[in-house]
């Protein structure tokens, strides 16, 4: 099976400036799995925590798979990543340092597999969001006059 982005986070790449990005894995169960090849996943809103246990993914909303019958389901439940030891240190040092954010971009099957694209980010000030749209609209200005030249 080829790598295609299955679920998307765009909105984490404006409000976040994205300074290291890590490909992890995630316990999911199997009506969780069908579910995510539907595509009936959310990353909105959700953000990755160092719990004493390890690192979880916290409130990625994973609907119900209707066919498997799972009474209180709970679609924003915790989900444990699985990384080895020094990545999570890395994000436990992250975690800790004022300013950063561990924010999930991507979900995605890899070869049978289902993988979470985390990153290390630093939130971005509105003056710094205002520029991305700027810059966002003059490269589509630029794109329109060179199709018509």
């Amino acid at each position: 099976m080829s790598q295609f982005v299955a679920i998307s986070n765009k909105k984490a790449t404006f409000d976040f400036e994205i300074l290291e990005r890590l490909e992890t894995g995630m316990m999911l169960s199997g009506a969780e799995v069908k579910s995510i090849r539907a595509g009936r996943a959310s990353l909105k809103g959700s953000y990755v925590a160092v719990l004493s246990d390890g690192p979880y993914v916290m409130d990625l909303h994973i609907s119900e798979y209707t066919p498997a019958g799972l009474k209180g389901y709970d679609p924003t439940k915790k989900r444990k990543l699985l990384l080895n030891k020094k990545e999570i240190e890395k994000l436990e040092k992250a975690e800790k340092t004022s300013g950063l954010a561990i924010v999930p971009l991507k979900l995605y099957a890899k070869k049978g597999l289902f993988k979470l694209e985390i990153a290390i980010a630093k939130g971005k000030k509105l003056h710094d969001k205002r520029q991305s749209l700027k810059s966002k609209s003059q490269n589509l200005e630029i794109k329109r006059a060179l199709k018509h030249f």
